[in-house]
């Protein structure tokens, strides 16, 4: 089966005083249904791999490499009609933040019904009555009064059902969730990342669900790639990531996650800060980080390769854990 989306080499540069790296060689391959769990820390380039698979970064200030393909697209290739068209009809994403996502001066409603009419020959009533079902399939209480209200009228994990909504109006073949949850309290988190598997498998689409949460990336992920200073540093099947990770950083993630039973317990943490993107160091971006490091980390980056039905980046991978 061919997959549905295809990214290789891909590069993301932000022009300014400094160019900031902050996508550095990323390849991708998901299949048409899979959900695919991005996880990382804040500025592993995460969200900018998202925004570019949607074309969101200011053109002017940015220089992209490699390519995309969705769907048999190259999304890099796409302007004007062509790119309106792929946004909402093929791709479709949840922000973050849906206070800052939707137009304030709108209702949440109409914002709906508006993607459906932009891409389906539908009249005014006809979309209307899709949004309100869409409310009403995300679990909107009283979908009806709740299509009039604006943004700022409902609470938070309202937004988010409206935004779910909104991103899945013209059922998209891949929806992109960028840390969809993170705002929402915990009883609510688990609502939406059920709300999300369940549409997801009902809709057959595939789905990049970014997170820094690895309990979260658990609860919806077919397969994880863990991304650090802007790469791909291992990723495969969620099982093998979660029982046996082989990366240094995958293992400081995984350390540094509270479980059950760890009471009393002292908690490990990744020492160091995250690589300067503006200033990205010649060999491994973790190698200062890492206890593993060696001078063969210092003198390039280390590719990505295959081990079974996994991808490692890291010449340590399959030596025992150091302690940091």
């Amino acid at each position: 089966m061919s997959p549905l989306v295809s990214i290789r080499d891909l590069t993301v540069r932000f022009a300014g005083a400094k160019t900031v790296n902050a996508v550095n060689g990323v390849s991708l391959d998901i299949a048409p249904g899979e959900v695919l769990g991005l996880l990382g820390e804040s500025g592993s380039g995460k969200s900018v791999t998202l925004r570019a698979l949607m074309r969101l970064h200011p053109e002017k200030r940015t220089t992209y490499g490699g390519s995309m393909m969705v769907d048999g697209q190259d999304v890099l290739g796409l302007s004007g009609p062509a790119l309106e068209a792929y946004r909402g009809k093929t791709c479709g994403m949840i922000f973050q933040d849906p206070i800052l996502a939707f137009d304030p001066v709108y209702s949440l409603g109409r914002q709906i019904s508006e993607a459906i009419r932009r891409h389906e020959a539908v009249d005014e009533a006809t979309a209307k009555a899709r949004a309100i079902q869409l409310l009403e399939r995300v679990q909107v209480p009283s979908a009806r009064r709740r299509y009039d209200a604006y943004p700022h009228e409902v609470s938070g994990g309202m937004r988010q059902r409206a935004m779910i909504a909104l991103a899945l109006a013209c059922k998209p073949k891949l929806l992109l969730a960028d840390e969809p949850t993170t705002a929402l309290d915990a009883t609510v988190q688990i609502q939406v990342l059920l709300l999300l598997r369940e549409l997801q498998q009902e809709l057959g689409m595939s789905v990049i669900f970014v997170t820094h949460d690895i309990g979260v990336a658990a609860e919806i992920s077919d397969r994880i790639a863990v991304m650090y200073g802007g790469r791909i540093v291992e990723q495969g099947p969620l099982a093998d990531i979660m029982t046996d990770p082989r990366h240094p950083y995958t293992r400081g993630l995984m350390a540094s996650t509270v479980r059950p039973g760890m009471r009393g317990q002292r908690l490990e943490a990744i020492p160091g800060m995250p690589p300067d993107l503006t200033a990205m160091p010649p060999g491994c971006a973790f190698a200062p980080r890492c206890a593993q490091a060696n001078a063969a980390c210092m003198v390039a980056p280390p590719p990505l390769v295959s081990q079974g039905n996994r991808q490692n980046a890291c010449i340590h991978a399959e030596e025992p854990c150091v302690a940091a």
